[in-house]
């Protein structure tokens, strides 16, 4: 290996490291959130339907700030935008503890620590390393930067289990506000407002755009597209399945009269599998139909639901659960960033992609939501089960008639007179 060729694997890897780590840290803080709802709960006596609709709001504000922020970046660079989004979540998180309303509990959580994490997370992150990197890397680094997200969950899901069940739910805020501030020195090897050019033959082979095309031209020509709406339909289950499960599964366990280490333990245990669901789905996204993995994904959590709802309410079940669940969980990501920049480049995947995302957290605002309204007007979750399984279905179907082909610009006229 020739030490040209040896400098530019090291710097590749600092940039994967660099951009897992990172999102490590967003998604561990994002992911973990329902482990506060009832301490919250207790502190303020807000009530479980208004305290679900803040964090509702969170998943919305979250998805909503990464087509914002991902333009942004397209622009200007990632570095900074992560660097302001670490400085927002940080604020926001260690806001939260010194709030007793709902409306700054809304301005805390649901807006400036959400928008925060979403500054650092998969548009802006996937989007800025496709952006530095071949592309038979890219499929491998997004499902390595998608499983760093996982190992959040599963490193901060029992850290601050631990926290709160020894020093109090203040504290594990405080030490999570803390800790989001290494996001901003982890963002310096994605500093740099362009992409680093990709060799002649690379250029040849990459399906993207004209270089002429613009943001609008090219947001025009996405939302035309058969193939990219229905990205965006099976996000939204997406959305609406993991948001319900990573706020109200705490519920679920209480509601079944197991202990709260069974709730930390599960989302840990999420987070862990997802790592291993992460890598095999970045792996096969280069080597069979990425539309096909994603069929596969949504329908298999449709059967791992309806064996849960089967089965007796143990502690067991709730680990064989999240296991299986866990591996499918954000496994969806690297393929869905893989077909957007399959059909329309990288050039601007970390807007297009973002939009996705919008439309996976409009699903996650439901989710989150409607969970905390089931458990208030029924007992219990039942319905919401029911209502995830259907739309795993619908989005395994949705996903079928996806094109997995380049979309092609028509060339602009040329000016009269030219």
């Amino acid at each position: 290996m020739s030490n040209a060729t040896a400098t530019d694997n090291r710097s590749i890897w600092l940039l994967i490291l660099a951009a897992s780590a990172i999102m490590m840290i967003t998604m561990g803080a994002r992911l973990t959130t329902g482990l506060f709802l009832s301490p919250i709960n207790t502190a303020t006596g807000l009530g479980v339907a208004s305290i679900s609709f803040v964090m509702a709001v969170a998943q919305l504000m979250w998805g909503a700030a990464q087509p914002v922020f991902g333009a942004v970046a397209d622009k200007y660079g990632p570095a900074r935008v992560i660097a302001l989004g670490g400085v927002m979540l940080a604020a926001g998180t260690a806001a939260t503890p010194f709030v007793d309303s709902q409306i700054g509990l809304l301005l805390a959580m649901g807006i400036l620590s959400a928008a925060g994490a979403g500054a650092g997370s998969f548009s802006i992150l996937i989007g800025a390393t496709a952006q530095r990197l071949p592309p038979e890397r890219r499929a491998f680094a997004s499902g390595f930067i998608n499983a760093g997200g996982s190992f959040g969950q599963f490193v901060f899901a029992p850290l601050m289990g631990a926290i709160i069940a020894g020093v109090g739910w203040i504290w594990a805020m405080l030490t999570m506000a803390a800790t989001t501030l290494l996001t901003i020195p982890l963002a310096w090897p994605l500093r740099g407002k362009r992409a680093v050019q990709p060799a002649p033959a690379a250029i040849a082979s990459a399906a993207a755009p004209a270089p002429t095309i613009t943001l609008g031209q090219q947001l025009r020509q996405a939302l035309r597209d058969r193939s990219y709406i229905c990205l965006h339909l099976g996000f939204f289950t997406c959305g609406f399945h993991i948001a319900f499960l990573v706020t109200h599964l705490p519920g679920e366990v209480a509601l079944c009269s197991l202990p709260a280490s069974v709730s930390a333990t599960s989302l840990a245990l999420i987070g862990l599998f997802n790592i291993a669901g992460s890598l095999s789905a970045g792996a096969l996204a280069s080597r069979y139909r990425m539309k096909s993995l994603l069929v596969w994904i949504y329908a298999s959590r449709a059967v791992i639901i309806a064996l849960y709802l089967l089965a007796p309410k143990t502690a067991w079940t709730f680990y064989l659960t999240a296991g299986a669940l866990g591996f499918t969980w954000l496994a969806t990501v690297p393929p869905t960033a893989g077909l957007v920049g399959k059909l329309f480049g990288v050039r601007y995947l970390a807007t297009l992609f973002g939009l996705t995302l919008l439309s996976h957290q409009i699903g996650g605002f439901f989710g989150a939501w409607l969970g905390g309204l089931a458990v208030v007007h029924t007992g219990d979750y039942s319905w919401m089960w029911y209502a995830d399984m259907a739309l795993a279905v619908a989005a395994a179907l949705v996903n079928l008639p996806i094109r997995e082909k380049p979309v092609v610009r028509a060339p602009a006229m040329a000016p009269a007179g030219g």
